[in-house]
């Protein structure tokens, strides 16, 4: 496969000067790579003469590159492999022409269709499989991948406006020794497993790995067959802000020997569970099938802060690991099963539970999620849900949108 064989360094040289023409004493300037369903990856990849495949174009680019992807689906019958850095300074961009509407379909790849108790090979394992730093991946739609992106030892990418849904594992999925990467307005839903029976496809999952500065910010992950977002043995601390996850663990699927797990924001864990400082603010977790919020026994010096719960089967605000750090201030829970387990290691002040009285839908403006799940700005921006699960009697406490 072409994923097991990556071209030389020499090979990609000679093709660049192929292409693009040969080089002078000074580096190459930036080059814009066009790919269009009607392209020829012989053709030298402009706008009148494009490149077929997304693979192909990422075999050419360099640092500083651009690659632009007409509007249609893409049905890959080898995954897109992403192997060559960008750098700080010269990261290289995949994203589509002029917002044309581009679909990576993993349909026909063999890994979408492993068996109950299989296992997919670790280089078949995403529609986009990356293990590459200092890239910009934007607004492209990816569907029914063995993964919709599997990113593994990346550090220093951008992704933003991406949907990942109807896969057969997650959405998204970022591990290894990856840090400083920013995931931005991800919308992921309805991706599943059917080989494991609902047991592991998150809507985003960060996990069996470590490295700093990861933030999640303005994603929305519902429907998925396990959690919406996991956090499982990653040893680094992550920050997930004004994300929205729904609707998790339920199965839509009708899987026998159901596994999935059903909650909102899985924080942590393992066996033993690294104990871990993640941060989570300004969300709102829903309707899921467990716990709107769950430490999973992180025991990590953990914030929570200003986060929403709302008719949860499980716990709002599930932090009860023995010897948990954690802190939780001034959160919101709303008629979930229960508001709140704590341990005795747990700090919490100023949230629902501690104000007392009682918190159920009459004492919200809206529970109606129609302005939190509809369309996104144009900037891709969550839309404005400004009276969905707000306090009818003004207090401080759980998201704002």
């Amino acid at each position: 496969m072409r994923n097991t064989a990556i071209r030389t360094a020499a090979a990609v040289g000679a093709t660049l000067v192929t292409v693009l023409g040969p080089a002078s004493g000074a580096a190459a300037a930036p080059t814009t790579l066009i790919v269009a369903t009607n392209g020829n990856d012989t053709a030298p990849g402009t706008l009148a003469q494009p490149l077929r495949t997304i693979q192909r174009a990422v075999g050419l680019a360099k640092p500083g590159d651009t690659i632009a992807v007409r509007g249609g689906r893409y049905a890959l019958t080898d995954n897109i492999t992403i192997t060559t850095s960008g750098t700080a300074s010269q990261p290289i961009t995949l994203g589509t022409y002029q917002g044309e509407r581009v679909i990576v379909d993993g349909e026909q790849l063999p890994a979408s269709h492993t068996p109950v108790g299989g296992s997919i090979p670790r280089a078949e394992r995403g529609a986009i499989h990356q293990e590459a730093s200092y890239w910009r991946i934007s607004d492209l739609e990816i569907v029914n991948g063995p993964y919709g992106i599997y990113c593994d030892g990346c550090n220093g990418n951008v992704f933003a406006r991406l949907k990942t849904h109807d896969n057969y594992e997650s959405g998204f999925q970022l591990q290894g020794a990856s840090g400083n990467n920013q995931i931005l307005n991800l919308d992921s839903y309805g991706n599943r497993d059917p080989r494991k029976n609902g047991e592991s496809a998150d809507g985003l999952a960060i996990k069996e790995g470590s490295g700093t500065g990861n933030v999640v910010r303005g994603a929305r992950l519902w429907n998925n067959v396990d959690d919406g977002y996991d956090a499982w043995k990653f040893t680094s601390p992550i920050l997930v802000e004004n994300t929205v996850a729904y609707g998790n663990g339920f199965n839509r699927w009708d899987f026998p020997d159901f596994a999935g797990d059903g909650n909102g924001f899985k924080l942590g864990g393992g066996s033993p569970a690294p104990a871990v400082a993640h941060t989570l603010r300004n969300t709102i977790s829903f309707k899921n099938a467990a716990h709107g919020v769950t430490d999973n026994s992180n025991a990590g010096a953990m914030i929570l802060n200003r986060n929403t719960t709302y008719g949860n089967a499980g716990t709002g605000f599930d932090a009860d690991v023995s010897g948990g750090k954690a802190t939780l201030t001034g959160n919101l829970s709303v008629a979930d099963a229960r508001a709140v387990a704590v341990g005795s290691g747990t700090v919490a002040s100023g949230n629902s539970w501690n104000l007392g009285g009682t918190w159920n839908a009459a004492s919200v403006l809206s529970t109606d999620p129609a302005a939190i799940t509809g369309a996104r700005g144009a900037d891709g921006s969550l839309p404005s849900a400004p009276s969905f699960l707000v306090p009818r009697n003004g207090a401080a406490v759980g998201a704002r949108f």
